[in-house]
C-alpha cells in the first residue's frame, strides 16, 4: 500500500512523466515505423544507440542511478527529487535521436494511431504495478516506467502484430483474386542481395514478349505485392514480377502461398540478413523455401549450395534453368566476362541453353553478373525468345542509387550506391570506382556509414572494407557512429603514407561538401550505403 503522505510527491512525478513521455514515445513509435513494425527491433537500436553514442550512455547511467536513489530514498524530500531528475534525463534519451526525424518524417499512420493506443495502455498499466509495488518509493515508478519504454514498444508491437495481420488480410485476398481474375502468372524473385535490381532486369527482359507488371520499389512484403497487385495489375496482364524480401523465419514460404509463383528464382544468399536469423544456413532454408512451390526454377549455381539445391529441385521433378558467370561451368545460361584482360570489359558473351553458340552482350561494368544472368534464366524459363534476350541485354534499366553513375557540377565522377550495401557489393563498387578514379586520374574518396543488419559479422566485415579503402589509397569519410570504429580501425590496418587518410564525419550532409571539395574536377566520389537517422 502507498503511505497517503506520499500522494502528492507521487502524483507530480507522474504529471512530469507524462510530459516526457511524449518525446519518448515519439522516439521508439518513429523507430517501429522505420524498422517495419518487426517486435525486438526497438529494444535492439536502443541497444545500438547506447553502445555507439557515449553521452547518450552516461545520461542512461545517470538516470538509472536517480531512479535507484529515488526507490532507495523513500519518504520525501530526497525521493521524489531523484525520481524528478531521472524523468529529466530520461526525456532525453537517445541523445541525438530526432523525434521529428530529419531523413523520414513520422508518419502518424492509422497503424500508429492503434500500435499508440497499445503502447500507452502498456505504459499506464506497468506504472500503477509499480505505484502499488514500491510503497515508501512510489515517486520512482514514472521513471522506472521510462526506462522500459523500448521493451514495452517492441511488446506493444507484438501484441499487435496479429492483430493488424487479421485486419489487413482483407487486402491480399483481393489481390488473390485480382491474380485469379487476370490469369497472370507470377515470378517470384528473392535473394539477400539484388532483389531489387533483377526484378528491373526480368521486367525489361520479359516485356519482349509479354504484357508484364513488377512490384514497385521494395514492395516485397505481404501489403506490398498485395498492393502492387491491387493497384497495377490489369486484364490482360500476363506476368507479375514479385520481389519477395524477409524480416523474419517463414515468410517467403508465407508469400509463396498467398502469391503461389510459376516461376522462382533466388540471387545471392549472403549475410545481408544475419541481424535477424544469425546464421547463414538459416538465411539458406528461408531463401530456398521460395523454390517448394514453383513448377519452375532458375538458379545460380556458382554458390554450391545453391547447386545443391538445384539438384533437390530437379529430383522433386521440377524444371530447372541453371546459371552461371564463370566460363569453366556448365550451366543452361552462361555470362562470361571477356577473357581477353585488355579487352573492354563491358563486352561480355552469353549463351542461353545448353549447347547454344554464345552470342556478345554489352553488360555494364557497375552491373551485377549473378543477377544479369539470374534475369536472363528466367527470360528463357518464360518462353521469351532467345535473340530477344540477347538484344535486350545491351539497355537494361539501373535501379535508382545502385551504382549509379553521375556527373557532379565540380566535374567530379559520382557513384550512388547508397541502397541496400552488402558486404560483397561494397568492394565491388569500390573496386569500380578505384579503377574508375585511375582512369581520371583524380583522388578516390569514398563516403559512408558502413554496413548494417549483419549481425555477429558486422563489425568484422566493416573493418574489412575500411581495410579495402585504405588499400586502394581513398579518402574515407566515415558517417555517424554506427560503424565508425570499424571502418577507421580497418583503413588504419592498411592505408600507407601516401593514403590521404580518414576522416569521422557526424552528419552524411557535412561529409558530402567536404568529399566534393577534395574530389575536385577529376576525382571520383563513391557515396556506399546510407542509414537513416535513427542509427546513431
Amino acid at each position: 500500500m502507498i503511505d497517503l503522505l506520499l500522494y502528492p510527491a507521487t502524483l507530480v512525478s507522474v504529471l512530469v512523466g507524462l510530459v516526457a513521455a511524449v518525446p519518448i514515445a515519439a522516439r521508439w513509435l518513429r523507430v517501429a515505423q522505420r524498422e517495419h513494425y518487426v517486435p525486438a527491433a526497438v529494444t535492439r537500436m536502443a541497444w545500438l544507440w547506447v553502445a555507439r553514442e557515449p553521452l547518450t550512455a552516461v545520461l542512461l547511467v545517470l538516470a538509472l542511478g536517480a531512479t535507484f536513489a529515488a526507490v532507495l530514498s523513500g519518504v520525501p524530500p530526497l525521493g521524489p527529487y531523484w525520481a524528478l531528475v531521472a524523468i529529466v534525463l530520461l526525456a532525453a534519451v537517445p541523445l541525438g535521436l530526432p523525434v521529428r526525424g530529419r531523413t523520414a518524417r513520422f508518419a502518424i499512420t492509422g497503424r500508429v494511431k492503434r500500435l499508440m493506443v497499445c503502447w500507452i495502455a502498456l505504459h499506464v498499466g506497468v506504472l500503477l504495478v509499480f505505484v502499488w509495488l514500491l510503497d515508501f518509493g512510489a515517486a520512482a515508478a514514472p521513471a522506472i516506467v521510462l526506462l522500459l519504454s523500448a521493451p514495452l514498444t517492441d511488446l506493444a508491437l507484438a501484441i499487435m502484430a496479429p492483430i493488424e495481420k487479421a485486419a489487413s488480410q482483407r487486402f491480399v485476398t483481393q489481390a488473390q483474386q485480382r491474380l485469379t481474375q487476370t490469369g497472370a502468372r507470377v515470378v517470384a524473385i528473392t535473394g539477400s542481395y539484388g532483389k531489387t535490381s533483377t526484378k528491373n532486369y526480368v521486367a525489361h527482359l520479359l516485356s519482349a514478349a509479354f504484357t508484364t507488371v513488377a512490384s514497385p520499389a521494395s514492395f516485397n512484403n505481404r501489403l506490398g505485392l498485395s498492393r502492387a497487385v491491387n493497384d497495377k495489375l490489369v486484364p490482360g496482364t500476363e506476368l507479375f514480377v514479385a520481389e519477395m524480401g524477409m524480416a523474419a523465419p517463414g515468410q517467403i514460404a508465407e508469400l509463396c502461398r498467398q502469391f503461389p509463383p510459376s516461376i522462382a528464382a533466388i540471387t545471392v544468399v549472403g549475410e545481408g540478413h544475419l541481424q535477424r536469423m544469425r546464421t547463414t544456413d538459416a538465411i539458406l532454408r528461408e531463401k530456398s523455401s521460395i523454390t517448394d512451390l514453383a513448377p519452375v526454377v532458375v538458379l545460380p549455381i556458382d554458390d554450391p549450395r545453391l547447386a545443391e539445391l538445384a539438384d533437390r529441385c530437379r529430383a522433386a521433378g521440377k524444371t530447372v534453368i541453371t546459371t552461371t558467370c564463370r566460363a569453366e561451368t556448365d550451366a543452361d545460361v552462361a555470362l562470361v566476362p571477356p577473357s581477353d584482360a585488355a579487352t573492354d570489359a563491358e563486352h561480355w558473351s552469353i549463351r542461353l541453353g545448353t549447347g547454344a553458340e554464345p552470342v556478345p552482350v554489352s553488360i555494364g561494368g557497375v552491373e551485377h553478373a549473378v543477377n544479369v544472368a539470374v534475369a536472363a534464366g528466367i527470360a528463357l524459363a518464360a518462353g521469351v525468345p532467345v535473340a530477344a534476350i540477347a538484344a535486350r541485354l545491351g539497355d537494361l534499366p539501373g535501379s535508382q542509387h545502385r551504382a549509379e553513375v553521375q556527373h557532379a557540377p565540380s566535374g567530379a565522377l559520382v557513384i550512388d550506391d547508397t541502397y541496400n550495401a552488402n558486404p560483397v557489393g561494397s568492394l565491388r563498387a569500390l573496386e569500380g570506382a578505384a579503377s574508375l578514379a585511375a582512369e581520371r586520374g583524380g583522388p578516390l574518396v569514398v563516403v559512408t556509414p558502413g554496413m548494417v543488419e549483419l549481425g555477429p559479422v558486422q563489425t568484422e566485415r566493416n573493418r574489412a572494407f575500411g581495410a579495402a579503402i585504405g588499400a586502394a589509397n581513398g579518402l574515407l569519410f566515415a558517417v555517424a557512429r554506427t560503424n565508425r570504429a570499424a571502418l577507421l580501425a580497418g583503413y588504419a590496418s592498411t592505408a600507407t603514407s601516401e593514403a590521404p587518410g580518414a576522416i569521422a564525419v557526424d552528419r552524411r550532409e557535412a561529409a558530402v561538401a567536404r568529399a566534393v571539395e577534395a574530389a575536385g574536377d577529376r576525382g571520383v566520389i563513391l557515396y556506399e550505403n546510407d542509414l537513416p537517422d535513427h542509427y546513431p
